[in-house]
């Protein structure tokens, strides 16, 4: 089944939109070659809110958060996972609100591990488990633990408007890089048969447009990560023993210079994953070759 992304995201930097009942939706102004037009950040409720996802430390941001909610109260501040895109805002949000914080909890990886990319700063107040339930006077969140691209990664369900927040399992307009050892594949793919079990009629991600046909957006997604794991398992028969690094362009063709260590790392994730499965064994220096 193919995959078509979604790149048609008019909303300004700034501004704030209706993106589904309930919820209102304000884009940080940091694009970048992984966080396409910026990072979403989701309004809950009206009166006294929650806001998902507060994004980077970001003054410009911070201010169109609040002008959003003029008149309104924080009470909860929420971060699906803990990557610098995402969770570093909440401490400004907060100190200016009052706000309590709710995630998973810290970032799993310490710098040291390989930890890239994680806000290691960031501690939940209130820490909320797989199935947990985080509520307001007129809204209501169930927590999914879908570890995959982060170890800590929440999506956030609404039952009575059938949305979920998709953060960056399930984005719209790129894939999600999977780094090692923060990341891991195998933990992604489960985590995105989870999501396909369910019966959501709106995905709502960290980066892009929100999704409104979910059911053949996320086998499409299936599919494609297959695929993509199948032309690295092939590209490794064919090269005998490979580094994730070398596989990068017999798998993926040309790619933005600027993806191409991603890429590698998203690789990895998988020849560690067909490890796991027996279908390939690691060697010294980094190099894999096959079963």
């Amino acid at each position: 089944m193919g995959l078509t992304f979604l790149r048609d995201d008019p909303l300004p930097h700034g501004a704030v939109e209706d993106t589904a009942p309930g919820v209102r939706r304000v884009v940080c102004d940091n694009p970048s070659a992984f966080t396409f037009r910026g990072t979403n950040t989701y309004i809950v409720g009206r009166g006294r809110v929650a806001v998902i996802d507060p994004g980077p430390v970001d003054a410009a941001h911070l201010a169109a958060i609040l002008r959003a909610v003029e008149g309104e109260r924080v009470t909860h501040v929420i971060v699906t996972h803990t990557h610098r895109d995402h969770s570093p805002g909440a401490a400004a949000l907060v100190a200016a609100t009052g706000a309590t914080t709710y995630g998973f909890g810290p970032h799993l990886t310490p710098p040291e591990a390989g930890g890239e990319g994680g806000d290691h700063a960031f501690r939940p107040v209130v820490a909320v488990p797989d199935e947990g339930v985080v509520e307001g006077e007129n809204w209501r969140l169930t927590a999914l633990h879908t570890p995959g691209h982060c170890a800590n990664h929440l999506c956030l369900a609404m039952a009575d408007n059938g949305v979920l927040f998709s953060a960056d399992h399930v984005m719209s307009w790129s894939t999600s890089v999977v780094s090692p050892p923060d990341g891991d594949m195998a933990d992604y793919m489960q985590s995105l048969a989870r999501v396909m079990a369910r019966d959501d009629r709106v995905l709502l991600p960290g980066h892009g447009p929100a999704i409104r046909d979910p059911k053949p957006f996320l086998a499409g997604l299936w599919a494609h990560r297959e695929e993509r794991e199948g032309r690295a398992l092939a590209a490794l028969r064919r090269a005998g023993t490979a580094t994730a690094d070398e596989l990068v362009g017999p798998v993926y063709g040309p790619l933005d210079p600027r993806l191409v260590r991603a890429a590698g790392r998203s690789l990895l994730s998988h020849l560690i994953k067909l490890e796991r499965e027996g279908q390939v064994i690691s060697e010294a220096d980094g190099q894999w070759r096959p079963c």
